[in-house]
């Protein structure tokens, strides 16, 4: 386990942990890029270490084939988590991703399990609960917000005190905030019809409804992508706003 990271930035930064070789931040770092901040990428996969505190200003974990609860064959999931209840103690800006959002889940007490409705994959549609009119990052933001999907795991059971902030038609947990600033959404904000190509051709299903499953949702993704893109950014900016609070707050404090 390494401690805080020692790069030390003069500028919004944000602590992106990437699980998976295939899972990048694709258009999300762009679009934090635009909001003035700088991405640091850990890759776990890899070999590089997850620290358990940062320096960043900003915590964000992508998704991942393996499930959040595969430590036997993963176990630096356990350290993702241990980061994970460290940012929100701290109330750092946070935002777990698919699995990121199930390891933030089951980092604060909810359960992960296999979704009992099969494969979420292609277009999702998240509806906002009432919750959402006054959460930090997602009100405001369209409703329906149309996004990339790709995950059999389901967030079973939010964490204790946890707000229920968005549910699609097949899974209910789509997206929730744990304390201040540290948010969890099962859809994939930051990817495009590229990426999710790049999953498909890499998938190892064989059922029959979840290959046409997978066969409708690229064709409604080349219909969709621009609006899908339009939408996710919107979340992008308003995370990067938070980031670059947390650092105005930081900066202020240190003069």
């Amino acid at each position: 386990m390494a401690g805080a990271s020692a790069e030390h930035t003069s500028g919004p930064a944000v602590l992106v942990i990437q699980p998976d070789d295939i899972v990048g931040i694709a258009r999300f770092g762009r679009w934090l890029a635009d909001a003035g901040v700088e991405c640091r990428i850990v890759r776990p996969y890899a070999g590089e270490p997850v620290p358990d505190r940062m320096a960043e200003h900003g915590l964000l974990i992508l998704g991942g084939r393996m499930s959040a609860n595969d430590d036997h064959d993963h176990p630096w999931l356990s350290d993702v988590r241990k980061l994970l209840r460290h940012a929100v103690e701290s109330s750092t800006p946070t935002l777990g991703i698919c699995l990121g959002g199930q390891l933030l889940a089951r980092a604060m007490g909810g359960t992960v399990e296999r979704g009992d409705r099969g494969m979420e994959t292609g277009v999702v549609r998240v509806r906002w609960r009432p919750e959402a009119d006054v959460d930090p990052l997602v009100t405001g933001l369209p409703s329906p917000l149309t996004a990339v999907s790709s995950h059999r795991d389901m967030v079973a059971v939010l964490p204790p005190g946890a707000s229920w902030l968005g549910s699609s038609e097949m899974y209910p947990h789509q997206a929730f905030r744990v304390g201040a600033r540290a948010w969890g959404v099962q859809f994939h904000p930051e990817a495009s019809i590229d990426d999710y190509r790049r999953w498909r051709a890499v998938s190892t299903a064989s059922d029959p409804e979840t290959l046409e499953r997978m066969r409708v949702g690229e064709r409604e993704l080349e219909r969709l992508d621009a609006q899908v893109a339009a939408h996710c950014r919107q979340l992008a900016a308003r995370f990067g706003e938070h980031v670059c609070a947390r650092w105005r707050q930081r900066d202020a404090a240190q003069a």
